[in-house]
């Protein structure tokens, strides 16, 4: 949780200063006024008003509402289902037109799920990882994935040529390096800058 104390000429203006600079709107935060302001005699001893304004918004609740928000600004809103495994929150979601919010190669639900993490940790002390699937896209993927890696390294292993995958997010990367870690023969290695960084399939 975050907070912070400021100083204002009036209650107002001292609460607007703090919501600037924790980057945040009043809806989401706790306001204590510290001290009203004195205007004192003849403009001696007058105090400014004083305010301690705490960030007061659960990262699992913002993810969820952030998620509700822009599905229904792009048109496609839905139903979400919230996992807890360990330290990692699932959000499934589902509803009509799901295939606009996964996108080409999972390429906008890796966006949703990239902002998602970015919004609702912004104000959290701490930091919880959140991964949004939309009807257990994640788990066909990984399989399309594994057999992907098999297939090249196989490939590999008889041409004694490396191969180049297509550029994709770390999270895909990573399910290709563990598809062939134990496999003889073949090495894998990550190549480039992001967003083109891909998967190398060489000859060990």
């Amino acid at each position: 949780m975050k907070e912070v104390t400021k100083f204002g000429k009036t209650v107002e203006e001292a609460i607007a200063e703090a919501l600037r600079e924790l980057k945040t709107t009043k809806d989401q935060v706790k306001i204590d006024v510290v001290e009203e302001p004195k205007k004192g005699f003849l403009g001696l001893g007058s105090k400014p008003a004083v305010v301690t304004v705490k960030v007061d918004k659960d990262p699992v609740e913002s993810a969820r509402t952030f998620l509700e928000e822009v599905t229904l600004k792009m048109g496609v809103p839905v139903a979400i289902k919230e996992i807890r495994d360990d330290r990692d929150v699932i959000f499934q979601l589902s509803g009509e037109k799901i295939a606009i919010l996964i996108g080409k190669r999972g390429s906008t639900l890796n966006a949703l799920q990239y902002l998602t993490n970015v919004t609702a940790n912004r104000h959290s002390d701490e930091h919880v990882h959140f991964i949004v699937d939309a009807e257990n896209y994640r788990s066909r993927r990984r399989e399309t994935l594994e057999r992907l890696a098999q297939r090249n390294g196989q490939r590999v292993r008889e041409t004694g040529r490396e191969v180049a995958l297509d550029p994709m997010p770390s999270m895909e990367r990573k399910i290709v390096h563990l598809a062939l870690k134990n496999e003889e023969g073949i090495q894998t290695y990550s190549d480039g800058s992001e967003p083109n960084r891909r998967v190398i399939i060489a000859p060990e």
